[in-house]
């Protein structure tokens, strides 16, 4: 199974350009940029057993997985939500020791899509695909930014490469700025990274006698090859072999078209909402880790809300979002195109911008707390075809919110109280809402004590866009002016209320309206 990741930048811009640009990559290649990519898929690696390989070059990075992988249960949405969300918190926290001297701007956010390659021969064919791609994209930009860089306009530097072949960009590499292709440019940006694991002695301990002890353990490495599908560099590496397997032969021609077959793009149906629900993985240790207050953290609850108003400011298609504890489901508009409603990329790409947003502003929620491992979310899309049953959705969600906070509530102040958790579990095993709040009354002290905590506890948050008006002077007098504004209200949205007072979030034509306010 290969997941194919690449780098997508912000919403309205279809390549990464823009992000090089406000942080001043080098042109045709970043060396620091790219060893950063790397490192981020060796840590890939290292992170998930059952990633064997990967190839990466530019803005793209693609992982190899065992062929028997259950990981996860070959769920493609969670494989790639996993993957993507890890690979981007990664980015983000290594940013600060690779480059160091640029502060990280923006959000960074990548796509992903996993491609099933059904046989040795296409991975292989595969893999071909991608170094080519490498290749040709690398020595067109080459030749580009020598064209630029001695005088030529963009425009004149791309008529000049309009039509060439491959001798032809060497030679003119070669005559014109005395640049010899294979040996001048480096590996890394002429034939990309490869990483993958192998084996190594390392010495454990010494015998009394003086003796080592070693033992075998597995290390990631990064190698760089002119050709990665050929049978010897394949084939010498004991760990492809074992894990993956052999390639029988070598090929010779590039075959996109039929790669490309093995791209299954799942469309979501048209004229439906879509909601994307992000879930955090393994949060239970992660708050544990970091020393969350129990049952509810409020910063850390901000610090989700905080990602979320970023995602809704970021892709405007999200009209609404609501969120508790380590969730959050985000509902796109129900004539949304965005990534012509391509799941895999949808998904990928809200995971991947809320991952980077909550990993970039801790220091923000928690200034005193270092992170001390990397968070990161899975993801799902699911389409509702109706604002009924949006609402009935997003009601379901907020009575799980007070069902769990209920319980959890009441499962830690038992524990404060000097039970064991499995003597709180017993305890509350088959209890009901009526039987929790006299609990919560008895062990607090306080009437009601439910009704006390935070909304934001008891109600989760919900996120939206709205107008705000400010009153401003002019020359007439005191006038009012509207912006819009992403909010954050911890409201009742299981009655109609909230909905008959905001009757533009689920109708196209008025959030449009809102939309289009203006400061």
């Amino acid at each position: 199974m290969s997941s194919h990741l690449r780098w997508r930048m912000r919403s309205c811009f279809p390549t990464s350009s823009l992000f090089s640009e406000v942080h001043e990559f080098e042109k045709p290649n970043d060396k620091k940029a790219l060893e950063l990519m790397n490192e981020c898929a060796k840590a890939v690696l290292e992170q998930f057993p059952d990633v064997i390989f990967s190839y990466g070059y530019s803005d793209e990075c693609s992982f190899i997985f065992r062929k028997e992988t259950k990981f996860y249960q070959r769920r493609g949405s969670k494989i790639l939500s996993l993957i993507v969300s890890f690979f981007t918190s990664t980015y983000v926290t290594k940013w600060r020791s690779l480059i160091p001297q640029k502060d990280l701007k923006y959000a960074p956010s990548f796509r992903a899509r996993v491609i099933c390659c059904a046989s040795m021969e296409v991975l292989q064919a595969y893999l071909l695909w991608r170094q080519y791609e490498c290749h040709i994209n690398n020595q067109y930009d080459t030749c580009l930014w020598q064209l630029i860089n001695s005088g030529k306009t963009r425009e004149e530097a791309e008529a000049t490469l309009k039509g060439s072949l491959k001798q032809d960009k060497n030679e003119l590499l070669y005559q014109c700025f005395n640049i010899n292709y294979k040996k001048d440019i480096p590996e890394m940006f002429r034939q990309g990274t490869c990483t993958l694991k192998t084996e190594v002695e390392d010495i454990v301990k010494y015998k009394d006698d003086g003796c080592p002890v070693k033992r075998r353990r597995r290390k990631v490495i990064t190698v760089h090859s002119e050709n990665i599908a050929s049978k010897r560099f394949w084939n010498e590496k004991l760990c492809l072999l074992k894990e993956l397997g052999q390639f029988t032969e070598d090929l010779n021609k590039t075959r996109p078209e039929y790669i490309k077959s093995f791209q299954y793009e799942s469309r979501l149906m048209l004229s439906t909402w879509i909601v994307v629900r992000v879930d955090g993985c393994h949060f239970h240790r992660f708050s544990d880790v970091h020393e969350f207050e129990k049952p509810n953290d409020a910063q850390a609850l901000d610090l989700m809300n905080a990602c979320a108003i970023a995602v809704l400011e970021e892709f405007r298609d999200v009209v609404f979002a609501y969120g508790v504890s380590d969730e959050y489901s985000f509902v796109l508009k129900k004539d949304s195109q965005l990534y012509q409603r391509c799941a895999s990329e949808i998904v990928s790409a809200i995971v991947s911008f809320f991952s980077s947003t909550y990993t970039m502003r801790w220091n923000e929620f928690f200034p005193q707390k270092e992170m001390k491992y990397l968070p990161y979310f899975d993801g799902r899309a699911v389409c509702y075809p109706s604002c009924e049953i949006i609402k009935d959705y997003l009601a379901w969600r907020q009575v799980d919110c007070h069902i769990n906070n209920q319980y959890n509530t009441c499962f830690w102040l038992l524990v404060k109280s000097g039970k064991s958790k499995s003597d709180a579990q017993s305890y509350l095993k088959g209890t009901q809402t009526q039987e929790k709040n006299e609990l919560l009354d008895q062990l607090s002290g306080i009437i009601n004590y439910y009704n006390t905590l935070p909304p934001m506890f008891r109600l989760g948050s919900s996120v939206y866009w709205d107008k705000e008006t400010k009153m401003v002077d002019d020359k007439e007098g005191a006038a009012g002016k509207s912006r819009r504004i992403v909010v954050v209200r911890h409201c009742n949205i299981i009655e109609t209320g909230f909905w008959e007072a905001h009757p533009h979030i689920l109708d196209d034509n008025r959030f449009k309206a809102v939309q289009r306010a203006t400061v």
